[in-house]
């Protein structure tokens, strides 16, 4: 079920989408090709990020505010993950 939207912003979302999902198969190229583990982190910051962007384009698109949950979940997660590895930094810093 589609909105009834102006062209422009129709051609808008879109083209969201085409961005969005030609940067996350940048960035799961760059993660795979990472060559330290803290370019590897960055890089799934930055593929979450997207992964919430396409979430809420989405939402744009149809109205289903249903999603905007996942949105936040993938969001906590993956701020608990930045805080996980930031320790395990310190600690390896400190060795």
């Amino acid at each position: 079920m589609e909105l009834q939207t102006s062209p422009v912003l129709t051609f808008a979302i879109y083209f969201s989408f085409f961005s969005l999902t030609i940067s996350l198969f940048m960035g799961l190229y760059r993660l795979l090709t990472g060559p330290t583990l803290p370019d590897r982190i960055v890089v799934m910051d930055l593929v979450a990020s997207l992964s919430i962007g396409l979430i809420i384009t989405y939402i744009m698109a149809t109205g289903q505010t249903v999603f905007l949950n996942v949105a936040v979940a993938i969001a906590l997660l993956v701020f608990m993950g930045n805080i996980a590895f930031a320790k395990y930094l310190i600690r390896r810093i400190k060795k």
